[in-house]
């Protein structure tokens, strides 16, 4: 029989890296998913609102709809995982930027989710819903999302937990996502694809200590 460790302050947090990884990784898949689908389905431009949704475009829609509330789900396991991975030894200040950040993305990106969903009417608030989807996503969850990795690196700077060219890519995605804005066309795909790297990296690290 295995033997149990001798420094019970360890226990519960065992499972927590891969935790962490797995549901990152989910998030980061299903989110890159539902944007991806939404950009192709809904343009951004002022003229493309006027032009009536075909089936495809409402199929594509309707699919990242489906896809959004469990990408939520998952970044907030992937949240859960990662303060639990850092326990007592995270800062407070930095933890609650942490967390507040998270939170507020969560909601932006289920509001604009609700809002990309209106399109699917036949009425003209479609319009005005695919503005406001858009503006919800770029605007507010993605600077919520810069705030969100800045705060994660910190902590992993400050603990030691990311070496240092993966603390140094956050704080450059963390400000392509807050000084970009809509200016450059699918730009929200790098959170994404940091939420994929980081939890990679945490896997593999994870698995080099068993």
């Amino acid at each position: 029989m295995r033997q149990r460790s001798a420094d019970p302050s360890r226990e519960p947090g065992l499972g927590t890296p891969r935790a962490a990884g797995v549901a990152g990784i989910v998030f980061a898949v299903l989110l890159a998913a539902a944007i991806v689908l939404v950009r192709t389905a809904l343009p951004s431009g002022d003229a493309a609102g006027d032009t009536p949704l075909d089936s495809g475009q409402r199929r594509a829609v309707t699919t990242a709809l489906e896809l959004v509330p469990f990408a939520g789900i998952a970044f907030l396991w992937f949240m859960g995982a990662l303060r639990e991975h850092t326990g007592k030894a995270e800062d407070r200040f930095v933890a609650t930027v942490f967390l507040g950040s998270g939170l507020v993305f969560v909601a932006a990106l289920y509001g604009s989710a609700a809002a990309a969903g209106t399109v699917l009417g036949s009425d003209r608030s479609s319009e005005f819903g695919r503005h406001y989807a858009y503006t919800l996503l770029m605007t507010y969850a993605m600077r919520m999302a810069a705030v969100f990795v800045f705060a994660t690196s910190t902590i992993g700077r400050r603990l030691g937990v990311f070496p240092r060219p993966l603390t140094l890519l956050g704080y450059l995605v963390g400000l392509v996502l807050l000084v970009v804005g809509s200016a450059a066309p699918w730009f929200e795909l790098v959170f994404p694809a940091w939420a994929l790297v980081i939890s990679l990296y945490i896997l593999k690290a994870a698995h080099e200590r068993t």
